[in-house]
Order: structure tokens, then sequence, then C-alpha cells
């Protein structure tokens, strides 16, 4: 990639001054936008059901299709930020996709909705790695993790709270009110985004060189700590999409008939997951990848046999016990993939992402033929296989100290 540089380039952005402080809110404020209305169909997934005469794998396309289409467009969407800058790529992703999803509110047909969820993936693109690069090249390096960090904060409660919003106005007002709820939220919460975020002052346009990025997607595709963390990332994210598509299928029919409300209630355990990824990092640090990621997936197979046990205390200690392990070894493998990464760090965290999504949308998808074959008991089985897989492909061929 060729660039020029800046003959007087400003200092970097340091914590405690108000532009850190206004990043670290617009961060806050994309990542609560970007996964709020990304997973927000997930407790509305039954609904969809009744709605458009489809079954549960079906309706685990709102998603998958969504996230699938993020994953696929992730590299384009970077290598456009290269050349136009990061904050306009931001901008127009956020406002877009709130848009579509008032939009999709309207769909009279299942195409038609997929169709919205489609196009809303698309634009999603354009956030997860292009905020890790803004927040690269305006933070100072000292303070650069804690402004990632909140950056995967806000995607978390935002993800929690999509899902816990979107099943308490569904509940009261239907499927249609909450996509419109969730939109307006989102688009507000993108023009806040704009008015806020300073503009980037460290950033240097690059016409890329497409053998060389190839080159880098080459390179990190044969280096083995980074195919564990890109195995990692796949099965982790897919077994997470997995249990939350289709604990709310479980849960609101019989013998439980929870409500819409209680339900999407379940997604606060996401608290505890927040807490995880955090502690994680620490101790990954401390006593290497290795037995952390252990750890994290012993909790994830507890939290699915838990999970099992048809009484609601049980299911929820289980889901929390699941999430906790889900959000360490994400924090771990996602860790991993900017120490290991030589060149191209770029590159090797688009991959990870990509990875990351694809299984989402893959596993997920394939969890609601489980679900309609064998129900809960597909579902576990096949979380119980993505487990194993991550163990056997990943941390089986880890160094010990690794």
């Amino acid at each position: 990639m060729t660039a020029e540089h800046p003959p007087h380039a400003p200092e970097k952005i340091t914590r405690g001054t108000s532009a850190f402080r206004a990043i670290a809110l617009c961060m806050t404020l994309a990542g609560l936008a970007t996964f709020a209305l990304m997973n927000c169909v997930q407790p509305l997934m039954p609904l969809f059901t009744q709605a458009f005469s489809i079954s549960p794998a079906q309706a685990s396309l709102s998603l998958s299709v969504n996230i699938g289409v993020l994953a696929l467009l992730m590299p384009f969407a970077s290598l456009v930020s290269e050349r136009v800058g990061r904050k306009p790529v931001l901008v127009t992703s956020l406002i877009s996709s709130g848009v579509i999803c008032i939009a999709s509110a309207s769909a009279d047909s299942w195409n038609t909705f997929l169709i919205y969820r489609a196009l809303q993936g698309a634009a999603f693109s354009g956030v997860p790695a292009i905020a890790m690069a803004y927040i690269a090249e305006e933070i100072a390096a000292s303070d650069s993790g804690y402004a990632a960090g909140v950056y995967v904060s806000g995607a978390a409660l935002g993800g929690m709270a999509g899902r816990v919003i979107a099943g308490f106005v569904a509940d009261a007002w239907g499927w249609r009110a909450s996509l419109v709820f969730i939109g307006v939220v989102g688009a507000l919460s993108a023009l806040l985004f704009t008015w806020l975020l300073p503009r980037s002052r460290h950033f240097i346009a690059q016409r890329s060189n497409l053998p060389e990025v190839l080159g880098h997607y080459r390179h990190h595709l044969g280096q083995r700590p980074l195919q564990r963390a890109y195995i990692s990332g796949f099965c982790m994210m897919g077994i997470l999409v997995m249990v939350y598509n289709f604990l709310g299928f479980r849960l609101t029919a019989a013998p439980f008939n929870l409500s819409q409300t209680v339900t999407g209630s379940l997604f606060l355990t996401y608290l505890a997951g927040i807490y995880a990824s955090t502690r994680a990092g620490r101790l990954a640090d401390r006593f290497g990848t290795r037995p952390v990621t252990l750890g994290s997936l012993g909790l994830c197979a507890a939290g699915a046999l838990l999970m099992v046990v048809p009484q609601v205390v049980f299911i929820v200690v289980g889901l929390v016990l699941f999430t906790v392990g889900y959000f360490a070894t994400h924090a771990v493998a996602s860790g991993s993939v900017a120490r290991h990464a030589k060149v191209g760090k770029s590159q090797a965290s688009t991959l990870y992402f990509a990875s990351f999504y694809l299984g989402g949308a893959v596993l997920g998808w394939a969890g609601g033929f489980a679900w309609a074959h064998f129900a809960w008991w597909g579902v576990t089985a096949l979380l119980g296989v993505a487990i194993a897989v991550t163990y056997g492909f990943g941390l089986a061929t880890a160094p010990k100290g690794a």
C-alpha cells in the first residue's frame, strides 16, 4: 500500500482529555447501535414463524443472512475506508442500518424481510473492523486497549439491550413496532455519533495494493496460531447464536409458556459476559491462553448440559455459565490475533471477524435443522460438536505456554 504522510502529525489523543471522552462515548454508541440492530430479531423469531407461516429454521435466517453478508463484505468495507476515511464509512454504516431496520417493519413477505436484513448486514460491514482501525490511528498506544474495550462493552450492551427491549415492545405492540423502536434508537445513536466523533487527524489515505493484501490474507491463513483463533471464533459465535436463537422457541412453548418479555430478559446474562471478557484477558496474560481457554470451554460445556434440565432455574444458571464461557473464549481468541500477526494486522483482524460472523451465520442456520428434528437435544448435540472442534483443532495443537 502506498500513502503520503503529513509533515507534522498532531499528537495522538490520550485518556483524560475531552477528545478521548468523546471518542469513548462514540465507540459505546457505535457498538450499542450496531449490535442492538443486529440481534433484536432473536427474541422475535417465534413471532416470525406465526406471522409468515415459516419454520424455526427459516426464522433463524433473519440473523444468519444478516451476519453472513456482514462477514463477506467486511474486507471490502475495510478497503473502502482506507481510501475515503474511517469516519465517513462509520457514519454511513450506522445511519443506513437504522433506517433499514425501520423500513424492514413494513415487509409483507418473508423473502422481502430477508432482503432488508441482507441490506442491513451490508451496512453493518462498515463498523467492527473500521472502529478498531479508527481507535488504533487516533488514540495513543497506551490508551488504545481501553478504548477498544469500551467499544466491545458497548457491543455487548447493545446485543443485550436490543434483545431485551425487542421482547418487551413486541409483547406490548407486536414485532413490527419492536423493529421500528429499535431502528429509531439506532438512528438517533448514529446521529449523536456523527455529531460527537472527532474528525480523523492521523488518517492517511491509502491506495490498496491488491497482491500485497491478498498475500497478507494467504500468510495469515497459513499460520497455526491464527488458524486456532479463526476456528475458535467461527465455532464460538456459532454456538452463541444457536443458544439464543432457539432458547426463545423452547421457553415460549409448553411446558414453560413464558412471555416475550420474560424470555427477552434472559439476555441480561450478557452482563456476566461483559465482566468475563475483561477478566479472561488479564488471566490469559498471567497464565497463558491455553488454560484460560480450556476453563472457558469447560464452562460452555457445563452450561449446555445444565440447560437440558427442563426447569427454568437450571436453564438460567446454565445460560449464565455458557455466556461467561463464550465471552471469555472470544476475548482470548480475538486478543491472540493482534499478538500473533506480525504483518498485515488489519487483514488478520478482518479475517478473525469474518470467520467469527460467518460461524454465527452457518451454525445458527444449522441449529434450526437440529431444533426441527430433535428439539433442544439436537441443539445441545450440535453445541457439543462445536465445543469439541474448538478444543480439538485449537487447543490440542497449541503449545503448552501459548
